[in-house]
């Protein structure tokens, strides 16, 4: 059995597939038949489901992307223009959690969502790591302000000017870093991720828009990425693979507070052609 999986009793050979297929690979049998990969077509499909989703009668599957698991899109659940809106709108950055543990289901589940993002090719590349162990994540924060501290110490200017601010509410007992949150999620992408940076990027976005509906806040870890980047004891704190260049870390956790309000932002700047 090929890829590519018809129901001849609900193919209506509409051709719909055909024309949706991105790789180019589906052509229709005799012109007018029933839908098949061409020769040669099953080593460049990407598995991208496209054939799968795009089918109105349910006659096409695919054997990476079986129709079975490939729900039908639910009308009810579809949101309107102000409700979208909003729900982007009200994304916060929280930098405030209640002492509590997330649970890994939550967790677990917040990654399943983000697989969903789209990747270069569909290559589907990005790996998760979930640091939930309070000692190992203050260990990161620590690594982290050490690594700020050797930088203004050898080129203080050259460095944000948030730097010393970060470095002396840590010496006071404060962490602004990971700000004590109970989670740490780092996604990163292997060299052969030609788009890596991207693909990291969007899947932790789908993460960062899904966690409050689990009751959870999230907030871009920027200065643990930033350390990433140079400091082999951060690196080796994280415990990020060999060969991902690729990679960014998001605290989680429960938030402390509620925001009732959603804050304008700058105009777009626009330019026309």
């Amino acid at each position: 059995m090929g890829l590519l999986i018809v129901d001849e009793n609900k193919c209506k050979k509409d051709g719909v597939c055909v024309r949706e297929c991105p790789m180019v690979i589906i052509r229709q049998k005799d012109g007018d038949g029933f839908p098949e990969i061409v020769p040669g077509g099953e080593e460049i499909c990407n598995s991208c489901g496209h054939c799968v989703a795009i089918c109105p009668h349910g006659a096409l599957s695919h054997a990476r992307v079986p129709v079975e698991q490939s729900p039908l899109i639910s009308k009810e659940l579809e949101i309107s223009e102000e409700q979208a809106v909003q729900f982007l709108r009200s994304r916060r950055s929280i930098r405030l959690y209640k002492k509590q543990p997330v649970e890994r289901e939550k967790l677990q589940r917040l990654i399943e969502i983000a697989r969903y993002a789209p990747s270069g090719g569909n290559l589907q590349l990005v790996e998760w790591i979930v640091i939930l162990d309070e000692g190992r994540i203050k260990t990161i924060a620590e690594s982290t302000v050490e690594w700020m501290r050797k930088l203004l110490a050898k080129a203080p200017k050259a460095v944000p000017p948030y730097f010393p601010l970060i470095v002396g509410a840590w010496d006071m007992g404060y962490n602004s870093v990971t700000c004590n949150a109970p989670a740490l999620i780092v996604a990163s992408a292997p060299q052969s991720a030609t788009t890596g940076m991207v693909d990291v990027t969007l899947a932790l976005s789908y993460l960062d828009l899904a966690a409050p509906g689990l009751g959870l806040g999230t907030c871009w870890a920027g200065l643990v990425e930033g350390a990433l980047q140079s400091s082999s004891a951060v690196r080796e704190a994280v415990g990020l693979p060999e060969g991902h260049p690729y990679h960014y870390a998001m605290m989680a956790g429960y938030p402390r507070s509620k925001y009732r309000r959603v804050p304008e932002r700058k105009a777009p700047k626009i330019t026309w052609r």
